[in-house]
């Protein structure tokens, strides 16, 4: 199973999904905003990261451009988590330095086979 690192502000979304993800076998670390997401990055070096694009200090934008700039973290993969879904967003996920995308809230099985293509497992 993955190691994966949820970065994500809200409460409820945080404890839901690393409940269902723990469940499942995988070890879930947190952090709470972008700038805690990059440092627990670094830190943990986790098989996937899971970025809320909305968060505080630093959004999720900017700490996926961050870590894909940084030679020790630019392969772990990264899914962008968010509530935009107009046009547009995926390919703006993308260009920032997301593997994949989802929309929140959180259809659970699909993002079990983004997280198991991405890393292999």
């Amino acid at each position: 199973m993955a190691t994966i690192l949820l970065v994500e502000d809200n409460e409820m979304n945080l404890d839901m999904l690393s409940r269902r993800l723990e469940k499942r076998g995988h070890t879930v670390y947190v952090a709470r905003d972008g700038m805690a997401g990059i440092e627990r990055t670094q830190q943990v070096m986790p098989d996937i990261v899971l970025m809320d694009m909305s968060l505080p200090v630093m959004d999720g934008w900017e700490a996926m451009r961050r870590l894909k700039a940084s030679p020790t973290t630019r392969k772990i993969p990264i899914i962008a988590l968010t509530a935009h879904a107009i046009a547009g967003d995926r390919e703006k996920c993308l260009e920032a330095g997301a593997d994949d995308y989802a929309t929140k809230p959180v259809l659970f099985d699909e993002l079990l086979a983004q997280i198991k293509r991405l890393t292999g497992g």
